[in-house]
């Protein structure tokens, strides 16, 4: 069997089905899947039948890979995820726009949202336009000169509750969810594109899109630097 770092498993978690997958990265190719789909849709997650489903499947997996699934990551479509977008706006002080830049202001702009929705994790974190002297671009545009910088960001997250109901029921498995995925994000990023599941999870995973960042967490930037504009939207 392939080695232990060569296998992603994946769980879709929904109110309508759960779906578990085990997918090797080196040969590109799913070694082993299973899914639960419920005949009436429910309003919220069960998950007592989540435990139960999981429960049915990781032996079976352990005993096909001879290895223990240490970490999983969470595919999830749920009412308690939230997808806002975030405007910022910051005076350049520097004679060329460069890549600190770009840096700063996502910084701020993800403080920005932790401040303002302290009960959310955010999954994703996707640059919708730079704004450049007061043009548009859907790329960033090094060593240009500019007065101001600012951008519109796409944040998608999901509540720190479900995120703890879903710990929970893993910690039965000595299972740790190593990173949640939106599942709709997912599904429209691909949309009218023959990629399928789990390769299109494996592929945002791994920074398909080239908008979408992920930021290691820093020291708070001192907000007195800043000229921002802060707008939300559902």
């Amino acid at each position: 069997m392939t080695k232990e770092f060569d296998l992603d498993t994946y769980l879709i978690v929904t109110n309508f089905k759960f779906k578990i997958c085990i997918f090797d990265i080196k040969n590109f190719k799913t070694v082993y899947i299973q899914e639960l789909k419920f005949k009436d849709k429910s309003e919220t997650i069960d998950f007592n039948s989540l435990s139960k489903f999981l429960e049915n499947n990781i032996f079976k997996i352990e005993k096909l890979t001879s290895k223990f699934i240490n970490n999983i990551i969470i595919v999830i479509d749920s009412e308690e995820i939230k997808d806002l977008n975030i405007g910022i706006k910051k005076k350049n002080y520097v004679e060329n726009l460069n890549s600190k830049n770009l840096e700063n202001i996502i910084a701020e702009a993800k403080d920005l949202f932790k401040e303002t929705y302290q009960d959310q994790k955010i999954m994703h974190i996707i640059i919708q336009n730079y704004l450049i002297n007061g043009k548009t671009y859907l790329k960033f545009q090094k060593n240009l000169q500019t007065d101001d910088f600012g951008l519109e960001v796409n944040f998608i997250s999901v509540s720190n509750k479900l995120t703890y109901q879903l710990e929970k029921v893993l910690e039965k498995y000595q299972i740790k969810i190593s990173k949640y995925v939106s599942w709709t994000y997912v599904e429209n990023y691909f949309k009218g594109k023959r990629n399928e599941f789990p390769v299109t999870v494996y592929e945002i995973i791994n920074g398909i899109n080239e908008n979408e960042v992920n930021l290691v967490p820093k020291n708070t930037i001192n907000k007195g630097f800043f000229e921002k504009f802060f707008q939300l939207f559902s």
